[in-house]
């Protein structure tokens, strides 16, 4: 029996609409870079902007033909619709690129930092640009045909685009090669196939990654000695990662509004703009963590390999993270950990927890230091302890501090960041500075307060910076080498007990004059793994002395020589 064609919409016309519509909600920014500095009086821009736009169709037209068939067909244009107006949400809201390292970071994102970017705005995007369309498209009648016609149509239409695309593609050959060579971070606007891209590639190296254990770094880790040799007191660095803290507005680092008055109480070091390994927290926290840092960036290395926590377990260096965000990305596996939300949940059992540290899923950062004594204490000679903070992460950045630390005014008070004056938005960003001010400097007066019982030094690092509507950006994540530097720009600080610098026999005032040379110029996360390893004296081949910030600071201890052999 012979099925005879039956009335309605050939699929490939249906499909054809769909790439239109994918390429009207998804590529507003792309469009307007492109074609930024053309006049419209000049007809070459609108045979540029129309040889690009009949390419961007035909591509989409492609990607749809080939995935869309039979049962999968309504889902496949749905989803896609979907993906695309999603993506051109971010991309035109925030100035987002999506690139692999993007797409992870939104894939790995926990669902209360995610809450924050679900608003209004999007879901206007979604119901205009997605949930319309998709209904629309979804109710026109398909002509049914036999399989063999249907796959010789199918195949004409994708010839058919083919020829479009090669012919748009050469009709603007020498204006497009010229905007690819010199902006080449455009592609990564063009939506949806830079969404399905990034996908790809991140499956790919998915696939490529390495099975088994991790690689073995610093297998000749041991305690120097001084950490050999004991002292009176325990030795323990507090690492506190912060997030989104950008330089630009860090009080100590000369910003016109003084963002950091306790910490300028305090004998704090500070470096005045550290360097980031990324924009996002995805790919800077394995990244400061690792021996190679972003100076040798190879991202397969850095995730398959062991870092900074297991070279000083190694030597014998207790280890503890302490996570106020979405984790450790793979860093603090298999070490004591736990989550402020956790320890609060306990506290509160006991009335031990302020009231107000956690509400509707979030965590004040002073969480951070529950029970901060027992954190420092163990059987080993020496502690590493991570504190990872929500810090300054958008776009709430309001949901980041209690209501004593909103001091400028008004601030921004809203998740959709453009409802917000930019006045308001940098008021809001500023508090929540304020406020990790304010968790530093308490972490510090109460090491000092315990001075007499462990020797303690601390490190704040951001992990990356932020964008605050400059050149139309918000938030972060934008491909490492076209980011601007409020991106990759952060603050770095650094404080020692006297205890502790006698034991390390660090010069303090050395230290402080070093960090005050042009703030260290080519100073940031790649110096992390080795300074800590220095100031807790571990050896190892591992280690590359020239990038401890401390090393031309240390001057072998007293005590030291009373122990060495000889």
């Amino acid at each position: 029996m012979v099925l005879k064609p039956s009335t309605g919409w050939r699929p490939e016309l249906i499909l054809l609409v769909a790439s239109l519509l994918l390429f009207l909600v998804g590529n507003h920014r792309f469009l307007a870079l492109a074609l930024a500095g053309r006049e419209l009086a000049d007809v070459s821009a609108w045979w540029f902007g129309g040889a690009l736009g009949l390419a961007l169709v035909a591509i989409n037209f492609l990607l749809l033909a080939l995935l869309a068939w039979g049962a999968w067909f309504t889902p496949v244009v749905a989803l896609m619709l979907f993906v695309t107006a999603t993506a051109a949400h971010f991309i035109d809201s925030f100035g987002t690129f999506i690139d692999a390292a993007m797409l992870r970071n939104a894939l790995h994102t926990h669902w209360g930092e995610a809450s924050e970017l679900i608003g209004p705005r999007l879901l206007l995007w979604l119901l205009i640009g997605a949930a319309l369309p998709a209904w629309g498209l979804a109710r026109l009648p398909r002509a049914r045909r036999a399989w063999t016609r249907a796959l010789a149509e199918r195949g004409a239409a994708i010839l058919l685009a083919l020829l479009a695309m090669v012919a748009a593609l050469w009709l603007a050959f020498q204006p497009l090669s010229s905007l690819m060579r010199n902006q080449r971070e455009l592609r990564y606007l063009v939506t949806p196939g830079n969404v399905l891209w990034s996908a790809g590639s991140l499956a790919h190296r998915a696939q490529r990654a390495p099975a088994g254990p991790l690689q073995a770094l610093g297998i000749d880790a041991r305690p120097g000695p001084t950490l050999a040799a004991g002292g009176e007191r325990p030795r323990v660095v507090v690492l506190v990662v912060g997030e989104t803290a950008r330089a630009a507005n860090w009080g100590l680092s000369g910003y016109a509004r003084q963002t950091t008055p306790e910490l300028a109480t305090l004998p704090v070091i500070n470096f005045t703009s550290a360097s980031s390994c990324g924009t996002d927290t995805e790919t800077s926290l394995p990244c400061m963590f690792a021996a190679v840092g972003r100076r040798q960036y190879d991202e397969q290395r850095i995730r398959h390999s062991e870092n900074l926590l297991h070279v000083l377990a190694r030597a014998g260096v207790g280890v503890h993270w302490r996570d106020n965000q979405s984790g450790c990305k793979g860093v603090c596996d298999g070490f004591p950990q736990d989550t402020v939300a956790a320890v609060a949940a306990a506290a509160a059992k006991i009335a031990s927890a302020p009231p107000g540290l956690c509400t509707a899923g979030h965590c004040l950062d002073e969480g951070l230091l529950l029970g901060l004594e027992a954190l420092l204490q163990g059987r080993e000679p020496a502690r590493l302890v991570v504190l990872h903070q929500i810090g300054n992460h958008g776009p709430a950045y309001h949901r980041r501090v209690p209501p004593s630390f909103r001091h400028y005014r008004p601030a921004c008070e809203h998740d959709d960041l453009r409802r917000c004056t930019p006045e308001e938005l940098v008021n809001a960003y500023d508090n929540a500075l304020r406020y990790t001010d304010h968790v530093l400097a308490t972490l510090i007066r109460r090491l000092q307060a315990l001075a007499p019982e462990v020797d303690s030094a601390v490190i704040y690092v951001s992990d990356h910076g932020e964008s605050l509507g400059e050149r139309g950006l918000f938030l972060h994540g934008m491909p490492y080498a076209i980011a601007p530097d409020v991106q990759t720009r952060v603050p770095m600080v650094m404080w020692v007990s006297p205890g502790f610098a006698t034991a390390r026999g660090l010069d303090m005032a050395c230290l402080a004059g070093l960090a005050g040379l042009a703030g260290r110029a080519g100073l940031g996360h790649d110096n992390l793994f080795h300074t800590v390893l220095g100031l807790l004296d571990v050896h190892t081949t591992a280690r590359e002395p020239a990038l401890d910030i401390a090393h031309e600071c240390q001057r072998t201890p007293v005590s030291t020589l009373a122990h060495a052999p000889g």
